[in-house]
């Protein structure tokens, strides 16, 4: 049947790692493993829906339980690009190496970068920190409210983060900046993502970031993504899919500001396409639970996830081939605040597979754009191995 796929699905969960990565020292991130240490944290996961698709058998994880009766396959995804972040992990997925990472600015950004994006866009920035976004607003808020700047700051990933009150700097105009700060943010300097941060409220009772959000990456360079394309296929891309892509090649975009927010999209896109390519990111592991270090929300997500999975199985068939995988990690249960250097979980499902495949430990994340690739006769993607014939 594989032979015969008119539709695959990549869901991302945004942060959900599976232990750390051989390299993981190199990032401080010894001993992460998200979903593991979560599991055992709160005592055991119960995802039966999860557990069928072969998820206990990636990893000991408390609570999930190996299984041999399996349709489909297993495995986990080592990362090869540098670094470790939304963009760089996503990229990779569809077959993009990166030798060196995307800058980071553990000191702020260099004055002259400052002062270059303020003059592009005609503003002048507070802040030029590293620092949670929900801490920097109640620090700067009020001097923001009071003197029209907007608060500038990052992080240990490669952001230029811009915040600002909904009632102070219109939505549009925040979104003007970002976009200026996105063109004038390149070579040397060319930094992930602009990320824009609206938020409300007051000094008085605190203030509280929006669901406004919204991500300018860097512009990707070729990937399966685009091949797709060129092949005549369509990409539909639910959540910020279409922010960490820039925008390329995205031929169809269901917004999406929450994991149960893109899974009802991912419903709606699965009802609207009969055929095509549809990628899915689920943020709230990441964004909401795990830079936050709140491991029974990031526990309770990856449950919300897997209720709802029925759901989505509901509306495949033999002639859609489902994968569901990562970026990166983001450890609720360590100190750090950060992404994490981790493997990542890969599980494969439909297309009428109707055997249980062990994956084991795949050298890229790639291996999934190159998996596609080959099942619909694409050129070979940069980097990746397909895996598809072991499916057969």
């Amino acid at each position: 049947m594989l032979n015969e796929i008119k539709r695959v699905i990549v869901i991302v969960l945004d942060g959900v790692g599976v232990g750390e990565a051989p390299d993981a020292a190199n990032y401080g991130d010894t001993g992460s493993n998200s979903v593991g240490n979560t599991a055992a944290k709160i005592g055991g996961l119960t995802v039966p829906n999860m557990q069928k698709l072969g998820f206990g058998n990636i990893i000991p994880i408390t609570g999930v339980a190996e299984t041999g009766d399996v349709k489909g396959a297993w495995g986990k995804l080592q990362p090869k690009s540098a670094g470790k972040d939304s963009v760089t992990g996503h990229w990779e997925l569809m077959g993009v190496y990166l030798e060196n990472p995307f800058p980071t600015y553990p000191q702020g950004f260099p004055d002259d970068v400052v002062k270059q994006v303020e003059e592009a866009a005609g503003v002048e920035f507070i802040g030029n920190v590293v620092a949670s976004g929900t801490v920097i607003i109640q620090e700067l808020g009020e001097e923001h409210v009071n003197t029209g700047k907007p608060i500038l700051y990052t992080s240990a990933d490669s952001v230029f983060q811009i915040a600002a009150h909904e009632e102070v700097i219109s939505i549009e105009r925040l979104y003007e900046i970002c976009e200026i700060a996105r063109e004038t943010l390149t070579g040397e300097h060319g930094v992930g993502r602009v990320i824009a941060r609206p938020f409300i409220g007051n000094a008085d009772d605190g203030f509280t970031r929006t669901s406004n959000r919204h991500d300018y990456s860097i512009a990707p360079p070729q990937s399966v993504i685009d091949s797709l394309v060129e092949g005549g296929h369509e990409v539909i891309a639910v959540g910020k899919i279409k922010d960490l892509f820039a925008g390329r090649n995205i031929t169809q975009y269901y917004p999406a500001k929450s994991n149960m927010d893109s899974l009802t999209q991912l419903g709606k896109a699965l009802d609207e396409n009969e055929s095509g390519f549809i990628f899915v990111n689920l943020v709230e592991f990441d964004q909401v639970f795990g830079h936050r270090n709140n491991y029974e929300g990031y526990a309770n997500a990856i449950r919300e996830f897997d209720a709802y999975l029925p759901k989505i199985q509901a509306k495949l068939d033999e002639h859609d081939l489902v994968f569901i995988s990562a970026d990166h990690g983001v450890d609720p249960t360590t100190d750090s605040t950060d992404h994490s250097r981790e493997y990542v979980p890969l599980l494969v499902s439909g297309g009428g597979i109707d055997k249980a495949v062990n994956l084991g430990t795949r050298q890229t994340f790639a291996d999934v754009g190159a998996t596609i690739a080959d099942l619909w006769g694409l050129e070979n993607p940069e980097i990746g191995e397909s895996f598809l014939s072991e499916l057969q």
